[in-house]
């Protein structure tokens, strides 16, 4: 009968942020939080597969700032603007090629939607239906020309503009930098869609835990 392995929480609380540091699920890494913090191998990835589950839906989105000592409800300001991006990587072969659609409020730098797919129109759509319909209705989304986005963001409320998606851009590198999964060049691509998924929607519920400490 095998032994059953008790964890603290402030173990599991400090493997959490290794999590959101160039970690994947193949080789080393892995191997080396173990070694860190004295944890199974079997333990950390039924660990990591429980984080995955848990993460929300709305990705951790503040909907409010603070300004000159006021609240301010983000939603419910018509000019609010919107980058959006997409970039690309794989799972498993270089030849499965997984895009990942970012919607980001430009002014809190939050990342409000995402959606990992192809790079057609129908990627584009569902990128749209997971943007929150306050977003969908007042915003001004900004792109660069890539036609897809044309086809699902309404015409009045739609901007091309290479020079108002920097922050967008901004951010895919950062997510380059702190996850592996998404490296070009690297040994750390995920074998598995659903792992690959969890990873980068677990690094965004992390960033935009930190964006909003600063809003």
């Amino acid at each position: 009968m095998s032994k059953v392995q008790l964890i603290s929480d402030d173990t599991k609380e400090l493997v959490k942020r290794l999590l959101t540091e160039r970690i994947s699920l193949r080789g080393i890494s892995l191997r080396g939080i173990c070694r860190s913090v004295e944890v199974s191998l079997s333990w950390l990835m039924s660990f990591i597969v429980a984080q995955y589950e848990d993460l929300p839906d709305h990705l951790n989105v503040v909907q409010s700032k603070r300004a000159s000592g006021v609240i301010i409800q983000l939603l419910d300001i018509e000019d609010t603007e919107v980058e959006a991006d997409e970039m690309w990587s794989f799972v498993e072969k270089k030849e499965n090629k997984q895009w990942v659609w970012v919607a980001m409020d430009a002014d809190t730098r939050q990342i409000i939607a995402f959606y990992i797919g192809d790079r057609s129109k129908l990627s584009a759509k569902e990128l749209w239906k997971l943007i929150p319909e306050t977003y969908r209705k007042n915003a001004t989304f900004y792109t660069d020309n890539w036609k897809a986005y044309k086809s699902v963001i309404p015409e009045g409320r739609h901007q091309v503009s290479k020079s108002k998606t920097t922050h967008i851009e901004r951010f895919f590198c950062t997510l380059r930098q702190r996850c592996s999964r998404v490296v070009r060049k690297a040994l750390s691509f995920s074998k598995k869609l659903d792992n690959y998924i969890g990873a980068i929607k677990y690094f965004i519920c992390h960033y935009n835990l930190h964006i909003a400490l600063h809003l």
